[in-house]
C-alpha cells in the first residue's frame, strides 16, 4: 500500500481483522517519510506486517524506475528504525526452506540449525560427514517475504504498463476497473515475474494488449478457489483475499485509480488449502 494513503487504505481492509496500533501509525507516518527521503526512493511502500512470537516485523518497500522490479526491502520493529533487508539467492532460498520451520521468533540475529549428512568420495573409499546448516531469521524474512510478492502480489489489470524499453510503470490513465469489471477474478494480474508463458484462445489473445497484458492473470492459479472476491462497504469497495496465504488482503475502489494490498500474518502458506477445497 503507497505510504501516502496507507491509514484510509487500511480501514477498507479492516474487516479481515489488519490493523495498526495508534502508536504504530504515528510512527509510520513519520518513518516512512524520512525512509524516502534517506534512501531516495520515488515513493514508499508499507507491505505490512509479519507476526513473530516475541515481537513482529514491520515491512516496507521502496522503488525507484522499474515499479515492480526495482524494489528495495527494509524492516522494522518498532516502526521507526528501518534495516535493508538481503535479496533472496536460491541457495538461501533453499537452505531457508529446509531449516527454518514453524513461526518466526521476533530476533533477527536468531539461527535456524539444520544437520545434513552429506557423501564424499566414491566407492569403498566414500564417507559421509554431517554438515550443520545454520540460517538467520533475517534471511528466512527475506525468502518468505519476496515469496509472498511472487505468489499472491496483485494489481488491476491496466494499472501498469510496460514500455518499449521493458520497464514497468504506473499506467497514469488509468482510471479503475468498471464495477462489472471488478468482479472478475481474470481481471486482476500477480504483480511479479510471469512463471510461464501464457496459453490464450484465440478470443483473448485478440482482446489482449501487450502492455497491459503481460503478467499472469489470478483466474489461472492453482489450485481453483485460492481467492476470495466480494464487495464490501456497501458494496463500494472490492476486497480480495488469499486463502494460500491467508492475511493477504487487496482492494479497489471501482472507477477511481484507488488500490492496495497489504500482509498481515505469522507467514506461513497454507499448505492444507488443497485438501480443504
Amino acid at each position: 500500500m503507497d505510504s501516502t494513503s496507507l491509514f484510509y487504505a487500511l480501514d477498507l481492509v479492516s474487516g479481515a481483522g489488519l490493523t495498526l496500533s495508534s502508536e504504530q501509525k504515528a510512527a509510520l507516518k513519520t518513518s516512512l517519510i524520512i525512509l524516502q527521503k534517506n534512501y531516495k526512493f520515488q515513493r514508499v511502500l508499507f507491505w505490512g506486517k509479519i507476526l513473530g512470537i516475541t515481537g513482529d516485523y514491520f515491512i516496507a518497500q521502496g522503488v525507484t524506475d522499474d515499479e515492480m522490479r526495482d524494489k528495495k526491502t527494509l524492516y522494522s520493529l518498532n516502526c521507526m528504525d528501518w534495516n535493508l533487508l538481503p535479496p533472496p539467492t536460491d541457495e538461501m532460498t533453499a537452505y531457508v526452506n529446509i531449516a527454518a520451520i514453524g513461526r518466526f521468533i521476533g530476533d533477527p540475529s536468531h539461527e535456524y540449525e539444520y544437520t545434513e549428512t552429506r557423501r564424499f568420495g566414491e566407492g569403498d573409499e566414500a564417507q559421509e560427514e554431517d554438515i550443520m546448516i545454520k540460517v538467520t531469521e533475517e534471511k528466512r524474512l527475506a525468502t518468505t517475504v519476496a515469496r509472498i510478492d511472487q505468489e499472491v502480489s496483485v494489481v488491476p489489470r491496466g494499472a501498469y504498463i510496460k514500455n518499449p524499453h521493458g520497464t514497468v510503470q504506473k499506467n497514469r490513465s488509468f482510471e479503475g476497473l468498471s464495477f462489472g469489471e471488478a468482479g472478475k477474478l481474470s481481471n486482476y494480474l500477480h504483480f511479479s515475474e510471469p512463471k510461464q508463458p501464457r496459453k490464450l484462445s484465440i478470443l483473448v489473445t485478440a482482446e489482449s494488449d501487450p502492455c497491459k497484458d503481460f503478467l499472469d492473470r489470478l483466474s489461472e492459479d492453482l489450485p481453483k478457489g485460492s481467492w476470495s472476491i466480494q464487495f464490501e462497504r456497501g458494496s463500494s469497495v472490492c476486497v480480495l483475499r488469499s486463502l494460500l496465504w491467508l492475511g493477504l488482503s487487496f482492494f479497489h475502489i471501482p472507477e477511481t485509480p484507488q488500490h492496495g494490498y497489504i500482509y498481515m500474518g505469522p507467514g506461513l502458506k497454507n499448505l492444507d488449502l488443497p485438501f480443504m477445497l
